[in-house]
This record gives C-alpha cells, structure tokens and sequence, in this order.
C-alpha cells in the first residue's frame, strides 16, 4: 500500500515538473517572439524619400531687410533627402514637404522657412579630399563622416502688428559641415552642425579685381527623423 501511494506521489510531482518546464519554455518563445517583431517593426533612416527629416534652424545675428538683428530665432523645415544616382561619393538635394508656415506641425514654435534649391554631398575631409582607405578594400563601403549641405532661402515675410511697417528676411545661400553617421541598427544619423552664411568681397589687384567668399557663422543645424 505505501509503495503504491509513494509511486503515485513521484509521478505526481514529475507531471507537475513537466507543466512547469513547458509554462516556462512557452513563455520564453513568446517573448522571443515579441523582441523580434518589435525589431522588425523598427526601420531604419535613410537619405530617400522613406524617411522624413525635420531640420531646425537657429540663426543668431541674421539682419532683415530693415537692419533689424535676428538673435535666437527658431525656423523649421521638413522634407526628404533624395540621392541621385550615378554619383560617387553619393549626393542629391533636399526636397521641402512643407513650404509655408500654415503647414507647420501644431505645437512646434519654430517658423516655416521656404527652401528654394539645396544641395548635399557625402564627404571626407573636405578640407583635405583624398581617396579613403574604403578603395583599397579595408572597408565594405565608403564611410564619409561628413555632409556638405548646401540650402538656398526665399525671402520670408515676417509677422508684424498693427500699424508697424513691414520686414523681412531677404534670400539666404547657408551652408553646414555636418557629421554623418551609418548605426547599423538604427540607419542614418545626422548631428547638429553649425551654420554659415558665404559673404562675397570683391579685392581689387592690379590690373584685375577678385572675388573672395568668406563664411560668417549665423546659428546652428538639427535633424530629426519622424
């Protein structure tokens, strides 16, 4: 009688084991599951109309049509890089999505700023363009720590109260130096860079005059992918 009950007991308790074993392999496989659709569902960020990016611009010290300094003032625009094909390195221009200031997110305090035409280029040092390392086949692919961008302004109404006379900000050439980054897990990474505007001054030599660009900083540069 008790060797009977004593068996029963032991193949009680490793019918219990099993369940618990099988509870805990079900749970585990459910929540492998779920971390690999969650990564699935991430996508990464791009230079092509797949990602959307929203640039803010500070610009310090920018003078309107009637002499009045911008100090602090936050612009916004959103649009696509898009990469033409055929170029080494890889380069294209910025595509606005949203062109006034009536399309401007609700909530976001920046101004709409209209871009016109704008140009961007992967790059090296650009102070020092040689072939990289990625030609002799020490990388998979070029890796360019750099953006060169390249945005031209219309002239933007500015908002004025009643009986105050009118301003603007005339047409804008700006140009960043911007660190770019590939995160294998998340894409494109693009970090805040300064501004610059390019200041023409025409020297005059002998015999001839010469025109010399010169870049004055007016802000900064940030980017976030929607």
């Amino acid at each position: 009688m008790w060797a009977f009950l004593l068996v029963a007991l032991l193949a009680a308790m490793r019918s219990v084991d099993a369940f618990t074993q099988s509870a805990q392999l079900q749970r585990r496989t459910a929540t492998s599951l779920s971390m690999a659709g969650t990564a699935s569902d991430v996508k990464k960020t791009t230079l092509t109309t797949d990602t959307t990016w929203r640039l803010r611009l500070l610009l310090n010290d920018v003078s309107t049509t009637k002499g009045k300094k911008l100090d602090g003032q936050l612009f916004v625009v959103e649009g696509n890089f898009i990469e033409e094909e055929g170029y080494e390195p890889p380069q294209g221009y910025f595509t606005p999505t949203k062109q006034s200031a009536d399309d401007a997110e609700e909530g976001e305090k920046g101004m709409a700023l209209e871009v016109s035409n704008s140009r961007w280029k992967l790059s090296e040092d650009p102070n020092d363009p040689k072939d990289g390392l990625w030609v002799w086949g020490l990388f998979k692919e070029p890796l360019y720590p750099f953006m060169l961008l390249q945005m031209e302004t219309n002239e933007l109404i500015l908002p004025s109260g009643e009986g105050e006379e009118g301003d603007s900000i005339p047409p804008l050439k700006l140009y960043a130096q911007i660190n770019h980054i590939r995160n294998e897990e998340a894409g494109v990474e693009l970090q805040t860079a300064m501004l610059n505007v390019r200041v023409l001054e025409r020297v005059q030599l002998p015999g001839a005059a010469v025109d010399l660009y010169e870049e004055e900083p007016v802000g900064q540069v940030s980017f976030q992918p929607l």
